[in-house]
């Protein structure tokens, strides 16, 4: 999309909620995304991508406890905290070694990672610290003055935002429950320990 890859920012419908896009590769776009939202520079910033093949791509291999996961879950709302990959800015990152990235379950948002050829950010389109919001409206009457573009794709599905799971360990560690359930995925782990019924 040629606003992201001018280093725009633009306030999209994902999954859950609508959140705000812009290129993480390009530094003056992720600082705009930070003085949009009044955004901590210690709070990182998760990604979304079309697909896994975009991620492999771009950030990087999977690990295997990690593509599980992907592949029973994507396209949905699940955050898989994975290595960031070395080009990727430390701004986006908070200096972790970390980013949390998923593989949304709406059709116009993973369209839009397609369209930029990488993947893209999708923090929530409001100030930090306010509630997230899933009404277009709510997002043009707090940030229109603020954001370039609103792609407006009516209400999105709303609800608590993604699950955020760290992959980097052993075994799988909540970060932060949402829509899907911990002990789902707890239970959908040990019924399934070699990776078989995905």
């Amino acid at each position: 999309m040629k606003w992201i890859l001018a280093g725009r920012v633009v306030a999209l419908g994902t999954d859950t909620l609508y959140g705000l896009a812009v290129d993480p590769f390009n530094r003056a776009a992720v600082a705009r995304l930070f003085d949009v939202k009044g955004r901590e520079a210690d709070r990182a910033v998760p990604l979304i991508a079309a697909d896994t093949q975009q991620i492999a791509t771009h950030v990087g291999t999977l690990t295997v406890g990690a593509q599980r996961l992907a592949d029973h879950y994507w396209p949905g709302p699940l955050t898989l905290v994975v290595p960031a990959p070395r080009g990727l800015l430390r701004d986006v990152t908070a200096g972790r070694p970390t980013v949390g990235v998923r593989v949304p379950a709406a059709d116009i948002a993973r369209a839009v990672c397609a369209g930029c050829g990488r993947p893209i950010t999708a923090t929530s389109a409001n100030l930090s610290g306010q509630p997230a919001t899933a009404d277009p409206d709510e997002v043009e009457r707090v940030l229109g003055d603020r954001i370039d573009f609103l792609l407006d794709t009516g209400m999105a599905p709303g609800g608590p935002p993604s699950t955020v799971v760290e992959t980097t360990t052993e075994t799988p560690q909540l970060i932060r429950e949402g829509a899907v359930p911990w002990r789902e995925i707890q239970a959908w782990l040990e019924s399934t320990p070699n990776g078989q019924g995905a």
